[in-house]
């Protein structure tokens, strides 16, 4: 940082660059019909490298009831092996960034992830399913690849407009 950048912001304190966070790594197999991109992890999904690790976080729940199959109550590992065997796949939209918080509105500098690489990992591949409107805004661009496209609800706590019940038919709708 130069010294012009050294300003006081209005606390009084000298702001501190952020180091860029990674995303996580993607779940993908040649067998999958359906990916779920989010934006990208919160900081409790980071820390725990796993996906959607939040505690209030409705992704699993969501997915069991969908799916009619107990991801819920399964080891980290185990689900990600229950949803291949489902043809679902997930990743983010955001592979690298900076953010204060977990909040899809403090994101800064993000840089998508390589989404030509679906084609050769994932040749069955046909839906992509977006969980929230920040990751739906990258839809146009799978489109563009052949991908038929659905923006979820986001299963966000930090998105609470919509009650579980709601955000189930839609997550229902949109995976049968």
């Amino acid at each position: 940082m130069s010294d012009a950048e050294k300003t006081m912001n209005d606390s009084g304190q000298i702001p501190v660059p952020l180091a860029p966070l990674n995303g996580l790594s993607p779940l993908l197999s040649p067998d999958i019909h359906t990916i779920i991109l989010g934006s990208f992890p919160s900081r409790e999904s980071l820390a725990a490298r796993q996906y959607y690790a939040h505690p209030r976080n409705q992704f699993w729940k969501l997915l069991s009831a969908v799916l009619d199959d107990d991801l819920v109550s399964l080891p980290y590992e185990k689900r990600l092996d229950r949803l291949l065997g489902h043809g679902i796949g997930l990743w983010d939209v955001i592979s690298l960034c900076d953010r204060v918080g977990s909040l899809d509105s403090r994101i800064r500098n993000a840089v998508a992830n390589d989404f030509t690489l679906l084609k050769e990992i994932c040749p069955r591949l046909e839906k992509v399913c977006f969980n929230g409107k920040v990751a739906g805004a990258y839809a146009k661009r799978l489109e563009a690849a052949g991908y038929r496209t659905v923006l979820l609800p986001s299963s966000s706590p930090a998105y609470a407009n919509r009650s579980f019940g709601d955000k189930l038919v839609l997550w229902k709708r949109a995976l049968d």
